[in-house]
């Protein structure tokens, strides 16, 4: 009897409650760990990816409005002669007939994104942005759309690429570019198209940024490899990713970060709202969409429990799984068997799981040897930006076949018969561009406080919620401002 295991990829999308299906088959390799830039940039090499056996990622990331099957699909996007309505060229998409469909998808976002919303009607008189150039390497989906076109109602001007290569929505990205808004992305780009749509947003004639929004540290690490005197007109960077995080640190530990830096993952309201509550409704929506599985009585390895893991822990167990946790912090791990989960190691426990979902945004946890032991339908999700958490690489091999099954759907078989399923942030940008010279030096900082709670307010309004105000008497006695912020940085909610 042939085993079949499932390989699913979910990408986390931070803007939005939903995940995004990411067909990670192959990891992005920075220039300097392979070949240079230049010499990669060839019709083969920047089809390398995307039309691979499984040709997986031709396929749109929305049920509606895909042009996948179109024989347009063959053209590198690249090698297209792309207009919008208004006479603009100054952008890279898949398609820009999609633009209507993409902008329908931007407006039924905006009513989800009601705090983003709010900034933009309070602050859209003010301009905050004014004379801001915000280059910017994040997903683009309708959520983020949303983010991109309040920084130009806030008065800056943009420049954008894709941080994932196959979370993107083609019809956003149509309905940005219809807008003149210089968007460089496409669901399904090779390694070689990413790089080329970064160096689009940079590389431009009489342009230069002075603002970094990223998401992975990919845009910040190309500016600083190709053009590190742009970051003599930086003001700041934005970052919203453990990964970029991690290299920001880096960078600021050897003395190489010359521009300040805001965290914006680890700001409360973005780890509480985001992180947690997002990703708990997103998990069960997008393992339903893409494997179409019940959750009751299954046996689930959630590898990490921060807030990511937490929020898909919660719902799973919510849905009657037996969940158990990996993990390599002793305080987030007490706080799971405290939650009621299982700690164990993943190498215990891969023989007897169901699914594993890994949510750590580290690398390598999920291996081939791992693989090799899981049971018959065993699915893998990543909750994290890429693919590195789990080697798709190791199942790369010549004794290993590819088979396309369906849209997101790829049958990798074994020589036996085994076959693996392959399913495959504005107020910090506004304080850093407006912060008088000297306060912030060339180091990386959380979010203030003060703003952390401002978005939290904003969120309130969304439920008619009426908050407490301190009285003078209760404001002295407690040392604090009638305003906020009401808790010490040190503070953990």
């Amino acid at each position: 009897m042939r085993k079949v295991y499932s390989l699913v990829s979910l990408t986390k999308n931070r803007e939005s409650k939903d995940a995004v299906l990411s067909l990670n088959i192959k990891q992005i390799q920075y220039p300097e760990q392979t070949r240079e830039f230049d010499s990669r940039l060839t019709k083969t090499g920047r089809r390398s990816l995307s039309h691979s056996i499984s040709h997986s990622s031709t396929d749109s990331n929305s049920s509606g409005g895909s042009d996948a099957e179109n024989p347009e699909d063959e053209v590198s996007p690249r090698d297209m002669q792309q207009i919008n309505s208004k006479g603009n060229r100054d952008f890279c998409i898949k398609n820009i007939k999609l633009a209507g469909f993409g902008r329908r998808e931007i407006e039924l976002a905006e009513d989800e994104m009601t705090a983003l919303m709010a900034l933009r009607k309070a602050a859209q008189s003010e301009k905050p942005l004014a004379a801001a150039k915000i280059v910017g390497c994040t997903h683009i989906t309708a959520q983020t759309a949303v983010l991109f076109e309040t920084l130009m109602v806030l008065g800056a001007q943009c420049r954008w690429a894709a941080c994932n290569i196959y979370s993107t929505q083609d019809e956003v990205a149509a309905a940005l570019a219809e807008q003149d808004f210089p968007v460089f992305a496409w669901k399904g780009e090779s390694e070689d198209d990413f790089w080329w749509c970064i160096d689009r947003c940079v590389n431009v004639e009489g342009w230069e940024p002075n603002m970094i929004l990223d998401d992975g540290g990919d845009m910040t690490h190309w500016i600083y490899k190709k053009y590190p005197h742009l970051f003599k007109k930086v003001k700041g960077i934005v970052e919203e990713s453990i990964t970029g995080i991690h290299r920001l640190h880096h960078l600021s530990k050897a003395g190489k970060l010359c521009v300040p830096a805001i965290n914006v993952n680890d700001s409360v309201t973005k780890q509480k709202f985001d992180n947690l509550y997002c990703c708990r409704e997103s998990i069960l929506d997008s393992l339903k969409k893409t494997a179409d599985i019940m959750f009751g009585g299954k046996q689930v390895a959630v590898c990490g429990y921060g807030e990511v893991g937490k929020g898909c822990s919660a719902a799973l167990k919510a849905m009657g799984s037996i969940v158990y946790i990996t993990e390599i912090d002793p305080i987030c791990a007490l706080q799971a068997c405290m939650d009621g989960f299982r700690l164990a190691k993943l190498g215990d426990v891969v023989r007897q799981v169901d699914m594993v979902i890994t949510c750590t945004g580290n690398k390598n946890i999920v291996v081939r040897e791992h693989m090799d032991l899981m049971k018959n339908g065993c699915v893998v999700c990543n909750m994290g930006r890429s693919n590195t958490e789990i080697d798709v690489n190791s199942l790369r091999t010549p004794e290993l076949v590819w088979q396309h099954v369906r849209a997101q759907v790829d049958h990798i078989i074994w020589p036996d018969g085994k076959r693996i399923v392959l399913l495959a942030e504005a107020l910090a940008l506004i304080e850093l561009f407006n912060a008088p010279e000297g306060r912030y030096k060339q180091d990386v900082y959380l979010l203030p406080k003060k703003l952390d709670e401002y978005v939290a307010s904003l969120h309130l309004q969304t439920f008619d919620a009426r908050l407490t105000e301190l009285t003078d008497e209760q404001a002295k006695y407690t040392g604090l401002s009638k305003y906020g912020p009401f808790k010490p940085s040190y503070y953990r909610y």
